[in-house]
């Protein structure tokens, strides 16, 4: 298999490592390698740091089993500490989430932008739009070729056509994406332009160092100015290897709303706005599956072409998805027998559910001995919204045929007519039966120029440390409401605008 010019893993290392550079980034995700790449041809030196491996695009497949081994953090199964527990993801590999996201490339709201602008500096909708365009060009941002939309995303259009309800095709950073429906278990093609194939070989084009399969277990400081980070290269089956320490100028923490503010805490740093670690949403999601008397074939056609937009000003977006077959069986009701009779039915079945925009907000809090851990709990308004939205898209699925639905709250049974969805949701829902799964964490880093209110200010700097900078989905103020990439790209993209032109105070 190719590897980059300039990647450096676990396999390539013998000895404890020591690097010297202007900008070290912990994490190669969404606003790690932009960051990088941007840094990298502004002519700074930088070493890029990945916990996970680097796996090429040949090497892919659409086992996901494999795939939750190698691509994720803890095969993909986080959980939150709350009622309901809700199961979330995080891509743990060079790229990082970008790798194994659906590709949905949505502009942050206006609304929400202006909600944002009373805490940051320089963020409405004109100041961001040049960065949404960058961001777009450079990932091919768009809608879906129409011959590879598959059947699954054709119905939940077809029922949401047929209710006159608006649906609007998802736009996706893909170039002539095959539809082959893994884009969980990494782009076979190579069509989803993540940052595996984008950003990071423009860093490394540009000169920037990468040492993959490498855990950065705190950053160091003399008082208040940043010194670099050291860390440890991880061997197989998750054997301590050799050290690596890197001393840098300025160091850049994109290692995702969860590990940022873990890093963070378990380096000494405290915010004195008290706010590191708060202010978490993660979109709840859920998902119920529609069975057909027609083969629907799921994975065949692209991950999610449409998103029905009727109900965003509820904070409810409705999507439908193919899961592959062993994420499937984990989500349906039944053991044995009765599990195997529905599974049996697989080329039939479509996966629909909504996402919801949460008022709640939850807390990573870093615990010697245990790491991260994830506290949150459901608001009783999102829990109402998740019922709504069951109950919206369990409708949708009948109106465009579905013979019977199997509702994802415990004790309910399958319903087979809308009228009999309606009588099972009337009666009240009790959140701890509710089977609950985010991707979409932010907000544990939050932006605010007053540092008594905000973790760092409105570029990213923290707030009482020289030298410290968040570029990820901590940043954000609150949710986006939508899928959140191309708004921590953007930002990225604008952070380090900020950064290059005030090079000269960092000595870089």
């Amino acid at each position: 298999m190719t590897t980059l010019a300039g990647v450096i893993g676990q396999a390539d290392v013998a000895a404890d490592v020591r690097a010297d550079c202007d900008v070290v980034i912990v994490g190669s995700g969404a606003g790690g390698a932009t960051m990088a790449a941007e840094l990298a041809a502004a002519g700074v030196e930088v070493v890029l740091i990945e916990e996970g491996g680097y796996h090429p695009t040949e090497s892919f497949t659409g086992d996901s089993m494999r795939a939750l081994r190698t691509l994720y953090r803890d095969g993909g199964g986080g959980m939150t500490i709350g009622k309901p527990s809700v199961m979330f993801a995080e891509g743990r590999c060079v790229g990082g989430s970008t790798v194994v996201n659906g590709g949905m490339s949505w502009r942050t709201p206006p609304a929400v932008l202006a909600r944002w602008g009373s805490e940051v500096t320089g963020i409405g909708e004109a100041d961001m739009e040049p960065y949404f365009a960058q961001a777009e060009a450079r990932l091919s941002v768009g809608e879906q070729d129409p011959e590879t939309v598959g059947r699954d995303s054709e119905l939940l259009r077809t029922g949401a056509g047929a209710l006159g309800w608006r649906i609007v095709a998802n736009r996706r950073n893909q170039l002539h994406c095959a539809g082959s429906n893994s884009c969980n278990s990494g782009c076979p093609t190579g069509a989803k332009r993540s940052m595996l194939v984008t950003s990071v070989p423009r860093a490394l084009a540009h000169g920037a160092r990468l040492f993959a399969d490498c855990r950065v277990n705190r950053i160091t400081r003399s008082g208040r100015v940043m010194t670099g980070v050291e860390g440890r290269f991880i061997r197989p089956g998750g054997r301590r290897g050799p050290a690596l320490t890197v001393r840098a100028k300025v160091v850049i923490v994109a290692a995702g709303a969860v590990q940022t503010p873990a890093l963070l805490a378990r380096s000494g740093l405290r915010s004195g706005s008290g706010q590191l670690g708060r202010n978490l949403s993660l979109h709840p999601n859920t998902m119920l599956a529609a069975f057909f008397d027609e083969d629907v074939i799921g994975w065949h056609g692209v991950h999610q072409a449409f998103q029905v937009r009727e109900f965003t000003g509820e904070g409810i977006i409705l999507t439908a998805n193919n899961l592959a077959p062993p994420l499937l069986a984990a989500m349906l009701p039944g053991h044995g027998r009765e599990l195997g009779e529905l599974m049996a039915d697989y080329n039939r079945v479509v996966t629909a559910g909504p996402l919801i925009e949460d008022s709640g907000t939850g807390r990573v809090r870093h615990v010697p001995g245990l790491g991260p851990q994830v506290f949150y709990q459901l608001a009783d308004a999102d829990a109402a919204r998740l019922v709504r939205g069951v109950e919206l898209t369990a409708e949708a699925m009948f109106a465009a045929g579905a013979r019977r639905v199997l509702l994802p709250f415990g004790g309910l049974p399958q319903a087979r007519s809308l009228a009999e969805v309606r009588r099972l949701l009337a009666r009240p829902v009790p959140p701890n039966s509710m089977r609950l799964f985010s991707i979409h964490l932010m907000g544990t880093a939050r932006m605010n120029k007053d540092p008594r209110r905000g973790v760092v200010d409105s570029y990213g700097a923290f707030h009482g440390a020289e030298g410290l900078v968040v570029t990820d989905a901590s940043l954000f103020p609150g949710p986006t409401g939508l899928n959140p990439m191309e708004t921590v790209i953007a930002l990225a993209l604008r952070n380090a605008r900020h950064l290059i032109g005030h090079r000269s105070r960092y000595g870089i």
